[in-house]
């Protein structure tokens, strides 16, 4: 157990150093209105994860206390994907016709409704609840990205210092996960389950006030419809191979990633003969009683995050010596090795731990790469429907997992071929950029990508 624990805080040491080491060296910004700009958004961006983190740990334990059966929990969960992929692309394509900043109101207004549905003892309400909340999801995911990079352009900020905020996003945001669990915990313990969502409800309309207040309008292109819209972004990503490597790199990693979320607890469970780990690797059904070895969740889930920060300060120490796109490939590739550590080491508790916690570190390196490669190649007049397109298929891996009763080491073997593939789309991508570079001068993406805006529109 003591592995966990140590390892945490030798995580935090190495976050702290790192941390401060790229402040002072690395990222540092005197330019006052960017500053604020960037405060801005940050503010309001922790509230809303806030309000989704304040959520996560007590979802399952609410319907079990409810009564809800195994089945119908699954159910809802797969409900809650569902209706992100689906129903949640059309509502985030409302951001580039009606507004990212109503979108993201917007996204305040169905997650707290959402909240609401938690106080009901019934299954259909709930269903309710994760339609809307699966819907939110979607526009979290693309809205408020939509609405940064716009008014960061508009601004005429220098647009390396994107990077920057999105990097700022991450750490900030696995802050906010470690602090929401406890919160959330603090409050289910002393008000029930149901009192974390209702928090979470206070957290999401304070930002939505917020957003009110400070937030100028920002469109996408609004002399179309949402129908045209969608075509107009399946256009953009059937016409820029760019793009659909974005797409498809999201898909692959991310849905590996949230597969890796369902999957770490029995991986780091106890070898020995009565385990989850050692029953799912085996292919072998659950024993009648549940029974399962203890791990310290909370200490795990910590580091997972502390990890996550490590990577954004990796992202920004990375980008000052070469390109988001070359580097994302050893990256993607690393990411795909520690996660055949349950494969290769079934039952090995230190070296899958250690693992894992290197795919966090990717995690960490990934999402802000993301957002700045989207930042420069996803065209502005479709931006949020272009984003919620790549959410089709990343959903559809994760209903497709959870559907099916496979054992740890398909799945497992299942993500490092998802992850193998992103590394394989992120080389396109890399070569695909190289060329531009070589035939277009500095400073000319925006004329390179003006014929595909007038194709599109």
């Amino acid at each position: 157990m003591n592995i966990f624990l140590n390892g945490f805080f030798l995580l935090c040491v190495i976050c702290a150093i790192l941390f401060v080491y790229t402040r002072q060296k690395v990222t540092a910004v005197t330019d006052v209105g960017f500053q604020q700009f960037q405060r801005t958004y940050l503010v309001v961006y922790m509230l809303a994860m806030a309000g989704d983190w304040l959520q996560g740990p007590h979802v399952y334990a609410l319907y079990d206390s409810y009564g809800m059966s195994s089945h119908q929990i699954e159910i809802l969960f797969v409900a809650g994907f569902g209706s992100s992929m689906i129903v949640g692309t059309v509502v985030g394509s409302f951001a580039d016709k009606y507004g990212r900043r109503n979108n993201c109101i917007l996204y305040g207004i169905l997650y707290g409704s959402a909240c609401i549905t938690k106080h009901f003892n019934n299954f259909w309400i709930l269903m309710l609840g994760r339609l809307l909340g699966g819907t939110a999801t979607s526009i979290l995911y693309s809205a408020f990205e939509s609405w940064l990079v716009f008014e960061h352009n508009k601004r005429g900020f220098d647009s390396d210092l994107l990077g920057n905020i999105f990097s700022h996003a991450i750490l900030g945001n696995s802050l906010v996960a470690i602090a929401s669990g406890m919160v959330a915990q603090f409050f289910a313990d002393g008000f029930g389950f149901v009192a974390p969502f209702d928090l979470s409800l206070t957290v999401l309309i304070v930002m939505c006030g917020i957003i009110i207040y400070t937030w100028p309008e920002n469109y996408g292109n609004q002399s179309v419809n949402v129908a045209q819209s969608m075509k107009n972004a399946a256009q953009a990503i059937k016409s820029d191979h760019k793009v659909l490597c974005l797409g498809l790199i999201q898909s692959l990693f991310e849905g590996s990633m949230y597969v890796f979320v369902l999957e770490w607890t029995p991986a780091l469970t106890p070898n020995d003969p009565s385990s989850v780990a050692q029953r799912k690797l085996l292919g072998a059904d659950d024993d009648a009683d549940g029974h399962r070895g203890q791990i310290p969740h909370g200490h795990i889930f910590a580091g997972f995050m502390v990890s996550i920060m490590i990577g954004s300060s990796l992202f920004k120490l990375l980008s000052k010596f070469t390109s988001v796109e070359s580097f994302m490939r050893p990256v993607l590739f690393v990411a795909a090795m520690t996660l055949a550590t349950p494969i290769l080491f079934p039952g090995n508790q230190l070296v899958i731990f250690m693992a894992f916690i290197v795919f966090e570190m990717c995690v960490g390196v990934f999402w802000p790469s993301m957002s700045t490669m989207r930042g420069k190649y996803v065209p502005e007049e479709t931006r949020a429907t272009v984003m919620n397109f790549f959410r089709i298929p990343l959903n559809m891996i994760v209903v497709m997992i959870l559907l099916q009763n496979l054992s740890m080491a398909v799945i497992f073997t299942c993500c490092v071929l998802f992850l193998f593939l992103a590394t394989v789309f992120q080389h396109w991508l890399y070569v695909l950029t190289s060329k531009r570079s070589l035939i277009i001068p500095a400073g000319q993406v925006e004329r390179e990508r003006q014929p595909l805006q007038e194709q599109i529109v």
